[in-house]
């Protein structure tokens, strides 16, 4: 147990900024945070670029920020989080470019990129083993597919690069200079195989059959040979160039990384809060940001159609990880509110800090109140959405699939843009409820509440919606930045102040709100009903796409 002066930082790598925390190892408690912008360059659609450079930039300003005035000797570890972007170096470390234009320091293809979709595709159309632990589908926002692509489109990157990396694995890179890898990176998107009995490693077959082969020579020491579970210290803690750089003591313990999503889940599955049990397997979790991630731990092993995984030990030990997903959620929710007529007129009303959804939320109690409605979910009963503007995830993993919106009007006032606000809200829970059904067919039956973080966690509209449209109570976290949480929790771990992640987690997991569903829309059914259309939404889409190609 940490003593109250012991401090520990989280770094977080997200899609548009990296930052950092100063974190109480006793209580998990945020002191601190800093935060610092990343680039990103779209030099066609769907292709995003980042560089290692400036994300490092980055995040030593943060850290640097937050450990400022704080005794070295109080700071015991560092542990980091990123998203599961692909990073390219050459045999000296320095940037490879996957930018289809040659600008050398691109060399970060985004998570969400989705320049692979083909060759997804052709990796699917041979049904290899190794799907079977993505729920049978690659997605184009895993590596393999990425890989293929850079080998196909720029074969001269291909010839300089010496070291493939998953960008949490970088970070862990520069501040240690050790090659080791994730077990969270490399299983989650990587295809790499562990089990209860030991880590199977790379599937040899797979990588020969997709013309990837070239990848396990010299020991795959390309895609990583030494493979660590989260948490774990990495080589012999914080150098003293990285030191240097963030303004932390030599030496340090430097935690085995962790996917920006699954630090969130380790962040929140330990919080406590009156009459919800603290089982972690009763738990799912939600990641919510850009997009959203949905986090369920099982003892046992299933295989569930559409969702990846099962991932043993990929976010806690001991414990097979299932993972859904939805691409685009917070990025939907703003493209909605950004691209109606009323929104600029909207927001020359808000007040000094008011966010333009909570002023939303307003206009629709008002407009319940006008029509006599008993909840605002009532509002949008001939208006409905199929949100994947940008693909679906899971539990269909199609990414070719697209948004649809229907009972749309020439109405182009707040109260349109409102309604159409929450007729995205309730879309979005309708997915969760898409994926929830396919956990349950899939055999994970002991889900009994949802925990929520991130951007969206801190709109009561959202919640309240979920905990409607799920009839499960909600639980947000009173610390909101699980994610930085998360990577403390396993900096906490690595430093040996707890003798598990799972006491870590407990231990620094602080205590959550609970919204509970509220009974009489449940009763109503109403959700159920707009769930039925919501389904119906994307058979229709596929029946269209039929239809055009007679």
């Amino acid at each position: 147990m940490a003593n109250k002066d012991v401090f520990v930082i989280g770094v977080d790598v997200g899609t548009g900024s990296a930052r950092a925390a100063l974190v109480s190892a006793s209580s998990g408690h945020v002191r601190r945070v800093a935060v610092r912008e990343t680039k990103t360059w779209t030099p066609r659609p769907e292709y995003f670029q980042q560089s290692t450079e400036n994300i490092w930039g980055a995040v030593c300003a943060a850290v640097k920020e937050v450990a400022q005035d704080v005794p070295g000797e109080n700071i015991r570890g560092i542990g980091f989080d990123a998203t599961c972007s692909l990073a390219v170096l050459d045999q000296n470390h320095l940037p490879v470019t996957v930018s289809p234009f040659g600008e050398s320091d691109q060399n970060v293809i985004l998570w969400m990129d989705h320049r692979s979709n083909s060759e997804a595709a052709f990796i699917n159309s041979l049904k290899p083993k190794v799907l079977k632990y993505v729920g049978g589908t690659i997605s184009p926002e895993m590596q393999t597919p990425k890989l293929l692509w850079l080998k196909k489109n720029i074969p001269q990157s291909w010839k300089s690069a010496y070291h493939f990396m998953d960008l949490p694995d970088f970070l862990t890179w520069k501040a240690t200079g050790s090659h080791s890898r994730s077990l969270c990176s490399l299983v989650c998107k990587w295809t790499y195989i562990a089990s209860e009995k030991n880590k199977e490693g790379w599937d040899e077959n797979y990588f020969k059959s997709i013309g990837l082969e070239d990848l396990l020579e010299n020991n795959s020491a390309k895609i990583g040979n030494e493979v660590l579970d989260p948490g774990t210290p990495v080589g012999k803690g914080l150098s003293d160039d990285a030191a240097a750089q963030l303004g932390l003591k030599p030496g340090i313990k430097v935690a085995t990384s962790i996917i920006d999503a699954h630090a969130g889940g380790v962040g929140l599955m330990g919080c406590n809060a009156e009459k919800i049990s603290t089982d972690f397997t009763s738990r799912l979790a939600l990641i919510s940001g850009t997009s959203t991630c949905h986090m369920v731990l099982s003892n046992n092993i299933h295989f569930v159609d559409g969702l990846w995984g099962p991932y043993w030990s990929a976010m806690v030990p001991n414990l097979w990880l299932t993972e859904g997903g939805q691409t685009c959620t917070g990025h939907l929710v703003d493209h909605i509110i950004n691209t109606h007529p009323a929104t600029s007129l909207v927001k020359s009303k808000l007040g000094a800090n008011e966010h333009i959804q909570h002023y939303l939320n307003g206009v629709l109690e008002e407009l319940a109140k006008q029509k006599n409605l008993s909840n605002t979910s009532f509002l949008t009963k001939h208006l409905h959405m199929w949100p994947d503007f940008h693909g679906n995830r899971s539990p269909l993993a199609d990414p070719t699939l697209l948004g649809m919106v229907s009972g749309i009007t020439l109405a182009k006032d707040e109260e349109s843009l409102a309604i159409l606000y929450l007729t995205t809200i309730q879309a979005l829970a309708y997915g969760t409820k898409h994926i929830i059904n396919a956990l349950v067919e899939g055999g994970i039956t002991n889900i009994q509440s949802v925990l929520l973080c991130g951007g969206l966690s801190r709109n009561p509209l959202f919640v309240q919606v979920h905990a409607d449209v799920l009839g499960l109570p909600v639980l947000c976290a009173r610390e909101p930045e699980s994610v930085l949480l998360g990577s403390a929790v396993l900096a906490a771990y690595s430093a040996g102040i707890y003798s598990s992640v799972g006491e870590a987690m407990i231990a620094m997991g602080g205590f959550a709100d609970v919204v509970t569903p509220n009974e009489k829309v449940v009763d109503s059914r109403y959700h159920d009903k707009k769930f039925e259309v919501f389904m119906k939404m994307v058979k229709d889409q596929k029946e269209y796409r039929d239809i055009m190609e007679l």
